[in-house]
């Protein structure tokens, strides 16, 4: 790979951020919203700037930052299910999105390794 852009979870990583911009637009709690929208790009950007350093070990450390990212969106749905800011259907959907990303990312680690 030559580009970030071609990393399968940073590809996965913008679309679940689209996806948490489009189902948290109309939630009037400003600052969950922002964490939310803060932790989703987290992810993506760290993935960039790992790979924009160019060694092995830097690459490394930000895929875990990117990993701990993915967490924190996944352990903020269910408060935002859990407040009705999403229902179920959008829960599921992007809880699976980033589990799935946090598994690329657990494996590109691995591979580096």
């Amino acid at each position: 790979m030559k580009k970030f852009e071609e990393v399968i979870a940073w590809q996965k990583a913008k679309i679940l951020t689209e996806e948490i911009y489009a189902s948290f637009k109309f939630c009037r709690d400003f600052s969950f919203k922002d964490q939310m929208q803060r932790a989703s790009l987290s992810i993506l950007n760290n993935i960039a700037e790992g790979f924009e350093r160019n060694t092995n070990k830097e690459l490394i450390h930000f895929l875990y930052i990117a990993k701990g990212s993915c967490g924190e969106v996944r352990s903020m749905l269910y408060i935002a299910v859990g407040l009705g800011y999403i229902n179920k259907k959008n829960f599921d959907r992007i809880h699976q999105m980033a589990e799935e990303i946090s598994k690329i990312l657990f494996g590109f680690i691995r591979k580096l390794k």
